[in-house]
């Protein structure tokens, strides 16, 4: 892959609004997760996730505008914004045909679909809003950053379940890198903290239920998971060549030097214990940014805090990394906020753009007794540690495998 550089961040998630904030509870090892209470959640096998309550504080969206769209574009709007300002960028002087909408999610806007959906049984096609049929659809997210900003590029919606967001960063990437376009907001969002969404992932059958402590539920690779937690949230990263990048003399956060993805091909729900495609993905990912394994810095992993999934993860980097597996600094940020399904790559790709910046890799919490062993688990606490290169691992339902590699920023 032609490098592309990372020069905007925009970040919406439980464990806060803006980069700053996020950064600071990430690092600090602050848990975000709690119980549902703006619905009754209790006959939920799951009732706990990473949520956001502050959201209106931050919108630079009309109340008009809020009407005709679920929270996920929402939150898509609020991070696109964050995004373009940390980027120093005005989208009014750019040209439209040039820019491109990358983004990805696992459920839709179910909110707003659920709301309406209530209406149309109580009160017929009358109660029902206009924009239902365009508010709740995947693809909303960039339908609204598009009409809000006239951009008009070549753009895409990826579902892929929890990979959604990753794929999207990667595509973007390789799109930049033919010259089709000069610049791309790329990233992922999702709002299942729903009554019907939260229905769909307790059906998944890898929930946490572990509702009387919520705040140690999330335990991705401990020997006492029993499941991961979800959260809501939005990630978008403005992505431009390193050319163009330098020639506007722009803060070159990270660089995105490779991409791969492969899929199991075993069953439409449950991946591969043996971990071989993954394992695959990421050789790719190397391969493609021409980095050798002993090269990496360090590893964000997936950690679905599920049997099968941890162990075909484990698999996978001891296969690529052989014994340097063992001294790799690892971790699953995630933990502390919640998995954001679809919007979990790009957010564990602004968080390792972080831990780059500041030589932090931050912790896997409630990780108390490795049930996987041969990884460097960095828990409980962040460490210090240089990371000039490092590796983002994001897969989905299915067996669906991503992994991405990043390097640190040109200055």
């Amino acid at each position: 892959m032609r490098p592309i550089a990372i020069t905007g961040i925009g970040i919406v998630s439980p464990s806060g609004i803006g980069k700053r904030q996020f950064w600071a509870n990430i690092k600090a090892g602050r848990s975000f997760i709690k119980s549902i209470t703006r619905f009754d959640s209790g006959l939920y096998p799951s009732h706990i996730a990473g949520q956001i309550d502050d959201l209106d504080a931050y919108t630079h969206v009309s109340e008009r505008l809020l009407k005709k769209m679920d929270a996920f574009s929402h939150m898509a709007l609020i991070s696109s914004e964050m995004a373009l300002q940390d980027a120093g960028l005005d989208i009014q002087k750019e040209d439209p045909n040039l820019v491109g909408i990358f983004l990805g999610n696992a459920i839709g806007g179910w909110l707003y679909a659920e709301t309406e959906l209530r209406d149309l049984y109580r009160e017929g096609r009358e109660g029902v809003s206009p924009y239902m049929a365009s508010a709740w659809f995947p693809a909303a997210p960039q339908g609204q950053v598009s009409i809000y900003y006239g951009i008009k590029g070549f753009s895409k919606t990826v579902v892929s379940d929890r990979a959604s967001s990753l794929m999207a960063l990667g595509y973007a990437g390789k799109t930049l890198g033919k010259d089709k376009l000069n610049l791309i907001l790329a990233g992922g969002m999702e709002a299942p903290v729903t009554p019907y969404a939260l229905l769909c992932c307790n059906t998944y059958g890898c929930l946490s239920k572990n509702n009387d402590n919520p705040q140690s539920a999330y335990r991705p690779f401990d020997k006492k998971r029993d499941g991961f937690v979800i959260g809501e949230g939005a990630g978008i990263v403005t992505l431009e060549n390193i050319e163009r990048a330098k020639a506007r003399q722009a803060n070159i956060q990270a660089v995105i030097s490779g991409y791969g993805t492969t899929c199991d091909g075993k069953d439409r729900i449950n991946p591969a214990t043996d971990g071989k495609e993954l394992a695959r993905a990421i050789q790719m990912a190397l391969d493609d940014a021409q980095v050798s394994p002993e090269k990496i810095d360090y590893i964000s992993l997936d950690g679905m805090a599920c049997d099968d999934w941890d162990l075909g993860e484990v698999s996978a980097i001891k296969q690529v990394f052989g014994d340097k597996a063992k001294t790799i600094p690892a971790s699953c940020p995630k933990s502390m906020f919640g998995n954001l399904l679809g919007a979990s790559g790009v957010v564990d790709v602004i968080t390792t753009v972080l831990s780059m910046e500041h030589n932090l890799v931050p912790p896997t919490i409630n990780l108390d007794e490795p049930a996987n062993n041969g990884l460097n688990y960095i828990k409980k606490e962040a460490k210090e540690y240089k990371i000039n290169k490092a590796l983002v691992i994001s897969r989905g339902r299915g067996g669906i495998n991503s992994a991405l590699v990043i390097e640190k920023g040109v200055r």
